[in-house]
């Protein structure tokens, strides 16, 4: 079971709505998420819940920007004695498209400064990962944006604002994401990999595609 809720981001209203804290909107999107009692704790905003649920659930915000945002998901996972293995980090994810929300746990950072310092933090990557499609510049879909490989754009990309057509399709996707979330509480998270290893929330007509 998931004991430790992650949402990774940069603290700060000028990045509060940027690619690259998705999960932080996501975060918003839950039903209780008003009703938790969000406390400055940990380097970030903790909170827990208990209601009904087989085991006490912690949710944390951290708030060191995205590069060092693994030392506060450590240190609350340090203080509750959860292991890596029972952490979920949800995050935005560049080699996603728009329109998709996966469930994964361990394999590769995919250059995500996040999930580096997570790694670095707790000194492996066996976490869970429920990732947030972003695309890439340019093309809005993995692999393509400035020159193959260059990974040019990619920073300005991140901390940037969705557009309208954007906001629309991500809307979408963080209900559907909150309700993996929610689902994610009660049962163990293996057994949600069939259907959510990449689900398509929204599927894009090629004449609608950027």
């Amino acid at each position: 079971m998931i004991e430790l809720f992650a949402f990774l981001g940069n603290p700060g209203r000028k990045y509060e709505k940027n690619r690259h804290n998705a999960a932080w909107l996501l975060a918003a999107k839950l039903s209780f998420y008003n009703d938790l009692n969000w406390k400055t704790k940990f380097n970030g905003k903790w909170a827990e819940l208990e209601n009904g649920l087989p085991a006490k659930i912690h949710f944390l915000k951290p708030g060191k920007f995205m590069n060092l945002s693994g030392e506060p998901v450590f240190k609350a996972a340090s203080f509750f004695k959860i292991p890596a293995e029972k952490i979920l980090v949800a995050h935005d994810e560049l080699e996603l498209p728009l329109g998709t929300v996966s469930l994964k746990f361990s394999g590769g950072l995919g250059g995500h400064n996040g999930l580096r310092s997570m790694k670095a933090c707790f000194g492996s990557a066996d976490f869970w990962r429920l990732r947030i499609g972003i695309g890439r510049p340019d093309s809005r879909s993995p692999g393509e944006g400035g020159r193959p490989g260059s990974g040019e754009g990619i920073v300005d990309w991140v901390l940037s604002d969705f557009d309208r057509d954007e906001k629309e399709i991500l809307d979408k996707v963080l209900e559907t994401g909150a309700e993996l979330l929610l689902r994610a509480l009660m049962t163990d998270p293996k057994t949600l990999l069939p259907a959510w290893a990449k689900k398509k929330i929204v599927v894009l007509e090629k004449s609608e595609e950027k």
